[in-house]
């Protein structure tokens, strides 16, 4: 099954759809920009964020989160929702009340 990782920014609501689940899971670890301070709560689907190995599982998921939140910080953060299952960082970006996605691989 395939798993799917959203990053959204701190005090900004969802832009894009969360991952696929009845009850989404917010992590109690947020990543943070390491040249500000920006940062986003990890959401992912409750089911599989409580499984024994989800940190294990996760790791390159949220690696590629990471990169993508850092080379966000050249655009002051606009982008506020991040989301990945592994190949691909999709990004959405607000605009005036309608949401963009941008899709970009990690490589």
């Amino acid at each position: 099954m395939k798993q799917t990782i959203a990053a959204i920014r701190s005090g900004t609501e969802p832009v894009g759809r969360l991952p696929e689940g009845a009850f989404h899971r917010t992590l109690e670890t947020a990543l943070v920009c390491p040249k500000c301070d920006a940062s986003y709560n990890l959401v992912a689907g409750w089911e599989w964020a409580s499984t024994r190995w989800f940190e294990e599982e996760s790791r390159g998921m949220v690696r590629m989160l990471k990169k993508a939140i850092q080379m966000g910080h050249a655009t002051g953060h606009r982008v506020t929702h991040f989301e990945t299952s592994g190949v691909s960082v999709k990004s959405f970006v607000e605009r005036e009340g309608e949401s963009v996605s941008i899709s970009a691989r990690s490589g």
